[in-house]
């Protein structure tokens, strides 16, 4: 059983040092502290993980830091969760880069259908329905380039 406490709301400025000493002014023991930062810039996304050696002073941490002041803000402590089951990309069943997920797709189709015992809208609420370009008598710019190059 994990004995993992995250500590939130933290300032960006905040390190693993930081936490560690607050611990040890407080007689409270950790085994492992990850601040956790953007990978890009390696930026405090502003919380972090406190791993405890056992039950009570996962506790006692919480106790301690839970809606602690630090500057203009209170700190969160509370256990933290397991994380989430992650798929690497490129796993199957995983989504692709740039897919949507299968609740985006034909969702504008189920939007423009009218609703179950509505009629459909008149047709001549859209007066340029049904008419193509080559009818209008103006040929498309494209046209007109494809006959200058034949």
């Amino acid at each position: 059983m994990s004995h993992t406490v995250f500590l939130g709301n933290l300032p960006a400025w905040v390190t693993a040092d930081d936490i560690k000493s607050w611990l040890m002014a407080e007689n409270l023991m950790a085994d492992q502290i990850k601040v956790i930062r953007n990978p890009e810039t390696q930026e405090s996304k502003g919380f972090a993980f406190i791993e405890a050696p056992n039950q009570e002073e996962m506790q006692s941490i919480i106790r301690r830091f839970d809606r602690a002041p630090l500057e203009d803000r209170l700190l969160r402590a509370n256990p933290a969760q397991p994380p989430r089951g992650r798929r690497p990309v490129g796993a199957p069943g995983a989504p692709m880069a740039g897919d949507r997920p299968a609740s985006a797709v034909g969702d504008r189709r189920r939007m423009a259908r009218p609703r179950t015992g509505e009629a459909p809208p008149p047709r001549g609420d859209r007066p340029d329905r049904g008419k193509s370009r080559a009818k209008s008598g103006s040929p498309s710019a494209f046209a007109e380039e494809l006959a200058k190059a034949l």
